[in-house]
């Protein structure tokens, strides 16, 4: 089940973190998160699932910054949230994909128990100008069944800021881990 915007309300400071709240953010079954006024994009040219990638930050001036098509730009929430027995799930919103901008890729699934900032994967189909302080998309709350286990992955748990990709602490963690297997006298 999803949990409606006053059920979303009656959890805050037990079940559910938003930080800052604004009671007129609330929608009828989730709350709309805003873009903070930073960016980052990759300057690498190929984008390499192995190692760091240097990436570059952008500040949105308060008279906007156009977003270019066929780039991607890493954005976050101002809000920062927690949430404890229920998924955190995280969409767009729907008057901001009219204007053609994807707010989250692929990350949308949050876990039980994660704490931070949203990282924002944007991508824009045409120009647009974008603003610091936008409501640029809506977290919304799943019921879960059965036993909770908790999110307390080193990569991604209580950020501060923008998050580029940490998936090559994985991979070199995965590739030391098959090293080993493979130096296992038989």
């Amino acid at each position: 089940m999803i949990l409606s915007g006053c059920e979303i309300k009656a959890r805050l400071g037990s079940d559910i973190r938003i930080d800052p709240f604004n009671e007129e953010q609330l929608n009828p079954n989730s709350y709309n998160l805003r873009l903070h006024d930073e960016l980052l994009v990759y300057e690498e040219i190929v984008l390499d699932m192995r190692r760091p990638n240097r990436y570059r930050r952008i500040l949105i001036p308060p008279e906007g910054l156009v977003l270019q098509p066929g780039q991607m730009y890493l954005g976050r929430t101002i809000e920062y949230t927690e949430t404890y027995n229920l998924v955190p799930m995280l969409e767009g919103r729907s008057s901001i994909g009219r204007l053609g901008m994807f707010v989250h890729v692929t990350a949308g699934f949050g876990d039980v128990g994660f704490c931070g900032y949203w990282t924002l994967e944007m991508i824009a189909i045409q120009p647009i100008r974008v603003y610091p302080g936008v409501q640029v998309c809506q977290v919304f709350y799943h019921t879960v069944e059965g036993e909770i286990t908790e999110y307390k992955s080193g990569k991604y748990q209580k950020n501060s800021d923008i998050q580029p990709s940490f998936l090559y602490k994985e991979m070199n963690r995965d590739d030391r881990q098959k090293t080993l297997d493979f130096d296992i006298p038989k």
